[in-house]
């Protein structure tokens, strides 16, 4: 039903009646917008490999991402990209969930976060998660600046 949506809104289902309720389409973006801004915030490559890369199995999740998270919450008003960022990081390194923190690490800097502003969230991690999350999480995003300044260097 998740992926569907969109689709069933336009053949005019009623979500009310049966119990369901919809995500605010004010804020909603369209499929050319939503995949702007995902390859703004995390890099055209990244999207663009990890769309190809997609198949039968993972090509759901990718939709969902696409839809939920860069159609509906990264571009709202109210927050600047930098603040979701903030919020991201944090969240993540709460998750441990290493991978997508990384890739938020690397966002974040291009979202106009200072390496010094992603440490203050990560200390504030380590108080309120545990410390070894603090410590995970700093390690990670050691990494993700080694990598892009390798890049840069390449």
């Amino acid at each position: 039903l998740v992926v569907g949506t969109h689709a069933l809104i336009q053949e005019g289902v009623d979500f009310a009646r049966l119990g369901l309720a919809i995500v605010d389409e004010q804020h909603r973006f369209g499929v050319a917008q939503r995949l702007a801004l995902r390859k703004k915030v995390l890099g055209a490559e990244y999207v663009e490999k990890s769309l190809a890369a997609a198949d039968d199995f993972s090509r759901p999740m990718q939709e969902l991402s696409t839809e939920y998270c860069w159609g509906y919450v990264w571009g709202r008003p109210g927050l600047e990209l930098r603040d979701r960022s903030l919020i991201n990081i944090a969240m993540i390194s709460a998750l441990n969930r290493p991978h997508e923190l990384k890739l938020h690490v690397k966002a974040a800097l291009g979202n106009g976060l200072s390496k010094e502003e992603i440490r203050e969230v990560l200390m504030q991690v380590a108080v309120y998660c545990g410390v070894p999350a603090g410590i995970d999480s700093v390690r990670i995003a050691r990494e993700a600046f080694a990598e892009l300044e390798a890049a840069k260097k390449a």
